[in-house]
């Protein structure tokens, strides 16, 4: 499967958040700070963004929406198999659900999923699961729940509501909100497994559906396979921010990043001058980011935070802050506690 950070992704997947949050309250202007979206883009139904748009976009809609709860979750709901295209038409033709998981998993970088998902078969039950744990962690939970709630959303389009899920499991505590994912769900979610993931019979997920057409099932899945290749994009400066949101962090120096992209790091800066940026900017962009979501939604120390975020003292973080919002991250903090 083709690295799922080098894929492009069509900009109608953001603008059903776009929408979403529109209806929270949330402008479009707030929802595209930072992203590099257009307007034009917006309005043309084959736009491509990268993933590294999309994710600022979806960090954006956290920091817009702090007081909803299962956000990522309500969000997912959201999607259906019109949302995405080739892919979700070529699932609805399978003949099974067990075969369009299968279909799903094999061009999953065609969806919204972050998570590495694998099916599996437990005892009379057939699931899938979903790992997190690649997404960076300021964005992991929201993902998780959003890739779970799109999930349970296609696989019940796919049935028209012919079976039933047995479980959702996860692997953390339950979150305050589980009476509202119990509600939206149909069924309460399991927590402390040691997986995150949906069960339903085996019985049913090999069940004839009542959409397969076999004709059309090989041609949708070569367009699959086209429109893959198409969407793969090289773009360098995609690939250092995953390099920084990834294990090597925010502290990563140019030399760290430029040896696990296998080039040196003359060729590194080069390239990243020809997309009209530099390392610098780039890990500053993805600073900012963290900053402002860590000082709204957790209680770290601005000294702990400052190491976090790569600098070696509070006053150095604090200079470049004022630099980003005109504000110390202090009294940012305090302006976006309730009254």
């Amino acid at each position: 499967m083709p690295n799922t950070q080098a894929i492009l992704h069509p900009v109608a997947i953001s603008q059903v958040m776009i929408n979403f949050a529109a209806n929270l309250g949330v402008d479009q202007d707030t929802c595209l700070l930072g992203t590099g979206i257009s307007e034009p883009q917006l309005q043309d139904s084959n736009a491509l963004i990268e993933r590294s748009q999309e994710m600022r976009l979806i960090e954006n809609l956290i920091l817009a929406l702090p007081e909803v709860a299962a956000l990522g979750f309500t969000l997912g709901l959201q999607y259906n198999m019109a949302t995405f295209g080739i892919w979700g038409f070529a699932l609805r033709t399978s003949r099974t659900l067990r075969e369009a998981t299968t279909l799903a998993l094999r061009y999953l970088p065609l969806s919204t999923a972050y998570c590495r998902m694998q099916s599996f078969d437990q005892g009379a039950c057939f699931g899938l699961s979903m790992d997190p744990d690649a997404i960076p962690s300021h964005l992991r939970q929201f993902l998780l729940e959003r890739d779970m709630a799109t999930a349970i959303t296609l696989l019940k389009e796919l049935s028209l509501a012919g079976f039933n899920i047995i479980s959702i499991e996860f692997k953390g505590e339950p979150p305050e909100y589980i009476n509202y994912l119990e509600e939206i769900c149909g069924i309460r979610p399991n927590y402390y497994s040691d997986h995150n993931a949906i069960l339903l019979s085996s019985q049913d997920a090999d069940k004839p559906l009542p959409t397969y057409d076999s004709h059309l099932v090989r041609i949708l899945d070569e367009q699959c396979q086209r429109q893959l290749q198409a969407r793969t994009t090289a773009g360098l400066s995609n690939q250092v921010r995953q390099q920084l949101l990834g294990p090597l962090g925010l502290i990563a120096t140019l030399d760290e990043v430029a040896h696990g992209l296998a080039m040196s790091a003359r060729t590194l800066r080069r390239k990243l001058d020809q997309e009209n940026t530099s390392f610098r900017a780039l890990v500053d962009e993805e600073r900012r980011q963290v900053a402002l979501q860590l000082l709204r939604a957790s209680d770290m120390k601005l000294d702990e935070l400052a190491i976090h975020l790569g600098y070696t003292d509070t006053a150095s973080f604090t200079r470049a802050f004022r630099r980003w919002m005109g504000s110390s991250p202090g009294e940012y903090r305090k302006s976006q506690q309730p009254e």
